[in-house]
C-alpha cells in the first residue's frame, strides 16, 4: 500500500506523537508498504525508506521565540493570515491550518496514495478529504485533549488564566466534531477508546484498539543502577503529567533520605509552576532536568535509576511507562487513564497509587526503595510484559489491516454511490428528447 501519514507537528525527542510517527512509518516500510510523512514543524526524525514532505507553518511556537510575530514577508496566503490572527487572539491554530495545507497538497497528489492516515490532527478540512481527494481516511486519536483542557483549567491559579486556557483549547471543539465523522478511529488502549467515545461522541463501532510499541533499543542496563536515583518522564511540563505531586513527594522523602536524587526528563516552563515548586520546597539542588537527548542516552539514563515514577493524572497510553518497563526499571505509577492497562495488575511490575495523592506516593516510593528483591522482581516482570505485548512490528501489522479494511469499505461505498447516481445521457439520447 501507499500511505500518506499526516501529522501537524512531530517532535523528534519529547512527545509521543513524534515517536509514533517515526516507529510506525519505519515498520510499515519493513512490511513492504510505501510511506510518505506530511508534517509541519518541528519536523520528525524518520528512518531510511520513509519519505518526508514538509508542510511549513509559520512556526509561531518555535524555540527560543515562542508566540513570535512573523515578518510581513513571511505571510504567503490566507491560511497564514488565519494562523497568526488565531495566535494573536490566544488560540492555538495549528490543527486547523495544517489540515487546510495538507488537503491542498493531497488534492494535487491523489494518484500517489491508497490511504491517508491522520495522526490526531482532526482539523476541519479533513472532513472534505475523502470526497475531494478520493482516498479513504483513517485517524489515530491517542487521547481526547478535552481531558487535558479540564485538568489545566482546574489547575489555573487565576480567573484570567482560566479564560486564556479556554481560548487556547478552543480547537478541541473542532476536533470532537471532526472525530465524530471519521471513518475509522485507532486508539492505543481500551481506556482511550472509552474516553474518545465519551468525550468526543465517536461511535464505538468505528473505533479499533491498536496498542503502541517499544523500540528494540530499550533494553535493561549492563551497569549497576545509581543508588537513590529516581527518574520520571513528561512530554510536557503540564499539570496533567503530575510533576507537582512528584516534587512534593520527593521533598518529603528527602527529609528522611537525603541521598535521593530526582531526574526529570522534561523541559520546565520558564517561571512556571515546576520552577516555583523547586524553590518553595528547597529541592532545586537535588532535581536535574534532561531534554533533547538521543534514544541511546535516554536508555542509559533509564537504566541508571533505582526506580521510576509515572505520576500522571491521565494518560491515553503512556509510552514512557512501557519504555521504562523495557529497561527493567521498577515502577511506581498512578492509577490513571491507560497506565493500569500498560503495567498490568497491581504488584506485577509496578505499585499503583491514587493520582495526585502525595502521601500514597511517598509511601509507595519509600517501601520500594527499601525492598531490592521486589524491585528486581518488578523489573524482570516489566521486561517480560513488553516483550509479550508491545512491539512496533505488531502495531504496523494491525494498522496495515485497518488500512485494508478502510480501503475496501471506501471502494464499496464508491460503487454504491455510482450505482445510485443518475446515468448521464448519451448524445443519441439527447437528440431524441
Amino acid at each position: 500500500m501507499r500511505v500518506a501519514l499526516v501529522s501537524y507537528r512531530s517532535k523528534p525527542h519529547c512527545g509521543g506523537q513524534g515517536v509514533y510517527v517515526r516507529h510506525l512509518s519505519r515498520e510499515l516500510v519493513r512490511l513492504g508498504h510505501e510511506v510518505e510523512v506530511f508534517s509541519g514543524q518541528p519536523y520528525p526524525v524518520l528512518d531510511e525508506g520513509v519519505r518526508l514532505t514538509e508542510v511549513p507553518s509559520l512556526d509561531l511556537y518555535r524555540e527560543p521565540d515562542p508566540f513570535r510575530t512573523p515578518r510581513p514577508s513571511e505571510i504567503r496566503d490566507r491560511i497564514d493570515v488565519e494562523e497568526v490572527l488565531t495566535m494573536w487572539t490566544a488560540g492555538f491554530p495549528e490543527p486547523r491550518t495544517f489540515s487546510k495545507r495538507v488537503l491542498r497538497l493531497l488534492e494535487q497528489r491523489s494518484a500517489d496514495f491508497d490511504v491517508v492516515h491522520d495522526n490526531q490532527v482532526l482539523g476541519s478540512a479533513l472532513l472534505d478529504l475523502e470526497e475531494r481527494v478520493g482516498l479513504p481516511l483513517v485517524t489515530t486519536i491517542h487521547h481526547p485533549i478535552s481531558i487535558d483542557r479540564r485538568i489545566d483549567i482546574a489547575s489555573a491559579p487565576t480567573r484570567r488564566k482560566r479564560l486564556t486556557l479556554r481560548r487556547w483549547y478552543g480547537f478541541v471543539r473542532m476536533q470532537a466534531r471532526v472525530a465524530r465523522r471519521m471513518r475509522m478511529v485507532l486508539v492505543p488502549s481500551e481506556s482511550s477508546r472509552r474516553d474518545v467515545v465519551r468525550e468526543f461522541g465517536v461511535d464505538p463501532a468505528r473505533t479499533r484498539v491498536v496498542l503502541l510499541g517499544v523500540e528494540e533499543s530499550f533494553v535493561p542496563p549492563t551497569s549497576p543502577r545509581m543508588p537513590g536515583r529516581i527518574i520520571a518522564m513528561a512530554s510536557a511540563d503540564a499539570p496533567v503529567k503530575g510533576i507537582a505531586t512528584l516534587l512534593e513527594a520527593f521533598a518529603k522523602l528527602r527529609t528522611e533520605r537525603p541521598e535521593l536524587e530526582l531526574m526529570l526528563v522534561t523541559r520546565p516552563s520558564p517561571g512556571g509552576r515546576t520552577e516555583q515548586l523547586l524553590d518553595q520546597l528547597a529541592i532545586r539542588d537535588h532535581v536535574r532536568f534532561v531534554h533533547g537527548i538521543s534514544d541511546a542516552e535516554l536508555v542509559e539514563l533509564m537504566g541508571s535509576a533505582e526506580l521510576a515514577c509515572v505520576p500522571s493524572l491521565y494518560e491515553g497510553f503512556s509510552l514512557p511507562t512501557a519504555e521504562l518497563m523495557a529497561t527493567a526499571t521498577p515502577l511506581v505509577v498512578s492509577r490513571a487513564g491507560a497506565i493500569p492497562e500498560v503495567v498490568g495488575p497491581d504488584g506485577l511490575c509496578a505499585d499503583l497509587v491514587t493520582p495526585g495523592d502525595v502521601g500514597e506516593l511517598v509511601t509507595a516510593i519509600g517501601e520500594l526503595l527499601d525492598d531490592p528483591e521486589r524491585r528486581a522482581r518488578y523489573g524482570a516482570a516489566g521486561r517480560r510484559r513488553v516483550e509479550e505485548l508491545f512491539s512496533w512490528h505488531a502495531v504496523a501489522a494491525a494498522t496495515a489491516q485497518a488500512y485494508d479494511d478502510a480501503i475496501v469499505a471506501f471502494a464499496q461505498e464508491s460503487r454504491q454511490r455510482s450505482a445510485t447516481e443518475p446515468r448521464p445521457r448519451t448524445a443519441t439520447e439527447e437528440q431524441t428528447c
